[in-house]
């Protein structure tokens, strides 16, 4: 909460502003927003100038704290600011600030892939008063009839008056005086703490969309001599991760692991308090953990993508324990660690609390680390009535996510070779509708047997297919009319098929019906049951039996995946 009293405006010359600014005194921090006013916005704006119309309060934070922050406008960079001095970071006025700086510079950006060219913004030397003073088209104008608003600030204009027709020339100084001496309305927060600053910024952004923890964060610990930029050690650490198909974490997971290796805590609070310069010096180690964790996730765990994580926060207890743990882990730490993992995801453990529940779950691996098996309050029981009660099919599902990734980690093969295993990555994994999710039984065919909706999309029902395989070869046939054809070209469909968890000969597609005479074939009740006992067997494994789990586990049906920062 804000609890120092707000300062009341002053006046400053707006020339005197902009040299601030070309001076690097007067900073935008980088958890503002981008600049993204148009020309046709920032004309408005600079008529309202040359009029000593009121453009509004700067409010600027005044500070000797180091930020990361904007280092250009388009094609004019900023200076640093002298070593120390203050520094006057923009708390509210960015956009109008930039944009008259920009307009006065004559600045070239860059946005969209279309240059915003701000020296062609022009003061109509012809026009009425009632009339728009700046414009943005001369093109049907006469010569000198105007005058490009960054040329009018500089001194060579000066000695170019003679060019103008000589009731211009009045006009124009009259103009130039107008922006340099202009009385711009300034507040400044005097030496503030930096959660101060950025609850003000947040309180008076007009776009209502209030900091990141991690845009604060960026602005907080940055630190020139030690060369450390949050952001660009983030961005590069994904860009690595991306290379094995973790590209897709949030930058909060980041944030939270961190603030559990330094403080066991991960409340967006926790994160705040956190030390800059113990959090520069825990960036090395965090890194590692990460790094280490997620190699475990892929190669041990089976989980190939991030999009699979039934719960991105799931790195965050297992980046704490590599970190604190240079070996591999083997025996009762492994079974432990895999526990974690199939528990947190198969009982939708992170869908609320999420931070509390961490903080736990952080204690709970330094038991494992001890060597001592924690305790959980919650049991986990992925009987076959689990399975089939929890298995909607909806990619956002925590429980959902949990299956696809035994699936995934099962290491499939294609349908029509055994030799290929299906390729997994986070593009398609997204939607529920990929081609790369293939309904075994077709949808169709089971609607028209009169199946119900919820029997039919049913995870027990989807296989991960290559989506040419799915388009060009599959489409709407009966598994035993597909799987004949692809018998044809692949000589081990069976060994194929079980690295899906389905029997070709036993589950109800091509063997004999179990109880009379003759085949039976497409028989989705028998496939159903099959498989999900299948699944229901191979969860079970992953699972160190507890005291707790003996009494069952209730359906959990509210397990989305949390995409919140944390409280």
């Amino acid at each position: 909460m804000v609890t120092q009293q707000m300062p009341q405006p002053s006046a400053v010359q707006l020339g005197d502003l902009m040299r601030q600014i070309e001076l690097g005194a007067v900073k935008v921090p980088q958890f503002q927003r981008d600049f993204v006013w148009s020309r046709a916005k920032s004309a408005k704006l600079i008529d309202s100038l040359l009029r000593g119309f009121p453009i509004g309060t700067f409010i600027l934070w005044k500070t000797k704290e180091e930020l990361r922050t904007v280092r250009n406008i388009g094609d004019i960079d900023f200076p640093q600011t002298p070593t120390g001095d203050y520094t006057q970071y923009v708390l509210d006025g960015q956009q109008r600030l930039t944009s008259i700086f920009a307009t006065l510079h004559g600045a070239k950006l860059n946005r969209d892939g279309k240059t915003d060219n701000f020296a062609e913004l022009y003061i109509d030397l012809d026009t009425a008063d009632d009339r728009d003073l700046v414009i943005t088209d001369v093109g049907e104008m006469e010569p000198h009839s105007y005058v490009p608003i960054h040329l009018l600030l500089s001194e060579s204009i000066l000695s170019s008056l003679t060019d103008y027709p000589v009731e211009y020339r009045n006009r124009m100084l009259r103009y130039r005086e107008s922006i340099k001496s202009y009385s711009a309305s300034i507040v400044v927060v005097q030496e503030a703490s930096i959660d101060i600053a950025t609850e003000i910024f947040t309180r008076i952004n007009v776009t209502g969309v209030p900091l990141t923890v991690f845009e604060i964060m960026v602005a907080k610990t940055f630190d020139a001599d030690r060369d450390f930029d949050l952001s660009e050690k983030t961005s590069a650490l994904l860009v690595e991760l991306d290379d094995v198909g973790y590209g897709t974490l949030r930058e909060i997971v980041v944030l939270q692991a961190i603030s559990a290796i330094m403080v066991k805590e991960t409340r967006k609070r926790n994160i705040l308090e956190l030390d800059k310069n113990l959090f520069i010096d825990t960036w090395p180690r965090a890194e590692s953990g990460i790094r280490r964790a997620v190699d475990y996730l892929r190669q041990t765990l089976g989980v190939p993508v991030s999009e699979l994580l039934p719960y991105q926060s799931i790195l965050v207890p297992l980046t704490y324990f590599f970190a604190n743990y240079e070996r591999t882990p083997v025996g009762d730490k492994h079974d432990r660690l895999v526990d974690y993992f199939w528990r947190t995801s198969l009982a939708g453990h992170y869908s609320q609390s999420l931070d509390t529940r961490l903080a736990q779950d952080i204690r709970r691996i330094d038991e494992v680390l001890q060597g001592r098996l924690p305790g959980y309050d919650y049991p986990v029981n992925p009987d076959a009535e689990l399975v089939y009660k929890n298995g909607e099919f909806k990619t956002g599902r925590a429980f959902v996510k949990a299956i696809l990734c035994l699936l995934a980690g099962n290491e499939p093969r294609r349908f029509d070779n055994h030799k290929s295993r299906i390729n997994v990555n986070n593009d398609w994994l997204k939607r529920a509708n990929s081609k790369n999710y293939h309904h075994f039984f077709p949808k169709k065919i089971l609607e028209e047997e009169g199946w119900a909706p919820s029997d039919v999309n049913h995870i027990v029902n989807i296989t991960i297919v290559d989506e040419e395989l799915n388009k060009a070869k599959i489409r709407a046939k009966k598994p035993s009319q597909y799987m004949a054809e692809f018998a044809k070209v692949n000589g081990k469909i069976a060994a194929s098929m079980k690295t899906h968890f389905i029997d070709i000969k036993g589950d109800g597609i091509w063997d004999k019906h179990f109880g009379g005479t003759g085949r039976m074939k497409d028989d989705y009740g028998r496939f159903f049951e099959r498989r999900c006992d299948r699944i229901s067997a191979e969860l079970k494994k992953k699972i160190v039996v507890q005291q707790v789990d003996i009494r069952g586990q209730l359906p959990n049906t509210e397990d989305l995946e949390s995409t919140e920062i944390p409280e």
